[in-house]
């Protein structure tokens, strides 16, 4: 079985901040409940408020691939549909 680790962060537009900061605890919930998730963690930059840290493990990729379309067609898709993605995947055994 192989690892899907992403880390890097987002970028959330000034306009969209108090409504992603709204809704980022129940997309934290709802992840962390998904079958296959070993680890997420989303945190907001103490310098820069618009920059959120990302972390996440899941233990293959059919785990990683239902997340991603989990989010897609989930209310937070919608909410951060304007959030720039800055992120890198790996997987490891």
């Amino acid at each position: 079985m192989t690892k899907i680790t992403l880390t890097g962060h987002i970028m959330v537009p000034h306009q969209d901040l108090n409504q992603v900061q709204r809704a980022l605890s129940e997309h934290i919930k709802l992840t962390r409940e998904e079958t296959g998730c070993l680890v997420f963690k989303v945190t907001q930059n103490v310098h820069n408020p618009l920059r959120f840290e990302v972390y996440e493990e899941f233990i293959d990729q059919a785990a990683f691939d239902l997340h991603q379309a989990r989010v897609k067609a989930s209310p937070w898709g919608q909410i951060a549909q304007n959030v720039e993605r800055f992120y890198n995947v790996s997987h490891s055994e």
